[in-house]
């Protein structure tokens, strides 16, 4: 692109209007010079803005477009909306997103920078981060760096100036679709093209690769600047067993704050071992992907359950409906955000929830004895189980809601109770 330097000179004119003219009127007449300098010399001059970099190829065919930020390269995953109006860094940390990319339905993203307080896990797991404003700069007290800058250090991709409405009613009117992100000229459409349509996450185990290798024990709380509910503790300790399948931190820091010890296993972790630990509970926590890829997973939970109190959360209600005989499917676009309305059906009150997941649980196919205790009030499908004689229950969302409203959170006062309750029967 050629450059033009502009001159102007300017000279001011009285004309009088007529001999009766008692004010003068000032002209300002103007000299424009154009200069092509680099241009007359053939050498290229770059825009001084960023320009298009990037594409977004799904596997409907159609191209997209953006401006690149974090890491180069070609990745391919699921995309899917989140309609959390913040906390971006939460959603980045949260290991339920492996092998997807994000798409922020809110416009605005990055104002707030990044922070170490606001991680849900030791590392980015997602796919790539998908939207439509980068924030220039950023303003928060508690930031340490960009988000730009985040993500070229964790090797995640990201693009924005990219039409995020758009894809997003592709997405609602279509279902989730593969796509391919690239930052690689030399790879042509049709090659991504090829790549978003011979990539699959349905029936990946996804589980294995976000948890733990070996068992911890969790001791940190949450600060108590965030905390809430505080005032409602039980006097007894109770010794958790919380199952690595992605788990978040603030998962973890609830229980801790809710009084008890927790123990940190992997996906993998025998049911015999966890028995062995004589635990007051087990948490079957959340995760990424398809519960029916993990077979193992499943039959980890059927040799606990009935045996101690179990709470799942997430793809842990998952694997407890199929654990219990029942199946799952996967959802047109899941349930992705900060602001999901469920109704608890024991009480009649609703809840405005965090949700994050693809597949959910077929409440017809279900044994009797199981009760459907939660309903998302967008769809109608089950957001919770109860199995009163089994000393279980679940919930499809996150009731630690980090990011997102904290409705559910007495639901951790509940799993303290089915202990207590199973505590003192003993």
């Amino acid at each position: 692109m050629a450059t033009k330097a502009m001159y102007l000179s300017v000279t001011n004119q009285s004309i009088l209007s007529s001999p009766a003219t008692t004010k003068s009127l000032q002209v300002r007449s103007f000299t424009v010079r154009c200069s092509t300098g680099a241009a007359s010399t053939g050498v290229p001059v770059s825009a001084p803005w960023k320009v298009s970099d990037a594409r977004l190829v799904l596997e409907d065919g159609s191209i997209w477009k953006a401006k690149s930020f974090g890491a180069s390269g070609t990745q391919v995953g699921e995309v899917v909306f989140n309609t959390s109006l913040t906390g971006y860094q939460e959603i980045l940390t949260d290991p339920s997103y492996a092998g997807q990319f994000v798409l922020m339905t809110n416009p605005h993203i990055g104002n707030t920078g990044v922070n170490i307080d606001d991680e849900e896990s030791i590392k980015c797991f997602l796919a790539g981060l998908v939207i439509r404003s980068l924030s220039i700069s950023t303003s928060n007290w508690r930031c340490t760096e960009s988000l730009s800058d985040y993500l070229s250090k964790r090797n995640i991709m990201g693009i924005y100036d990219v039409d995020t409405r758009a894809i997003t009613r592709r997405l609602r009117e279509d279902g989730s679709l593969i796509g391919v992100l690239s930052t690689e000229k030399s790879k042509t459409d049709e090659e991504l093209l090829e790549m978003s349509r011979t990539w699959d996450i349905v029936g990946v185990d996804l589980i294995s690769s976000v948890s733990c290798k070996k068992p911890y024990e969790w001791v940190g709380k949450t600060d108590m600047e965030w905390d809430f509910n505080s005032n409602k503790r039980h006097g007894n300790t109770f010794h958790v067993v919380a199952y690595d399948f992605g788990i978040k931190h603030n998962i973890l820091r609830r229980l801790a704050s809710y009084g008890c010890k927790v123990t940190v296993v992997p996906s993998t972790w025998p049911a015999s071992e966890t028995l062995k630990m004589k635990p007051d509970g087990v948490l079957f926590s959340n995760g990424p992907g398809d519960p029916s890829a993990v077979p193992y997973a499943v039959e980890t939970v059927k040799g606990i359950i009935g045996k101690v109190p179990v709470f799942g959360i997430c793809m842990g209600h998952q694997l407890l409906g199929q654990a219990l005989g029942g199946k799952t499917y996967k959802m047109k676009f899941g349930h992705h955000g900060g602001n999901h309305p469920v109704r608890n059906l024991r009480n009649g009150s609703v809840e405005i929830s965090a949700q994050n997941h693809n597949y959910a649980v077929d409440p017809e196919s279900l044994p009797n004895g199981v009760e459907v205790t939660h309903v998302n009030l967008n769809d109608g499908s089950c957001a919770g189980l109860a199995f009163p004689r089994q000393k279980l229950m679940s919930l499809q969302y996150h009731p630690e809601a980090s990011p997102g409203p904290h409705d559910s959170d007495l639901v951790f006062d509940d799993f303290m109770e089915l202990m207590k309750r199973e505590k003192a029967s003993t």
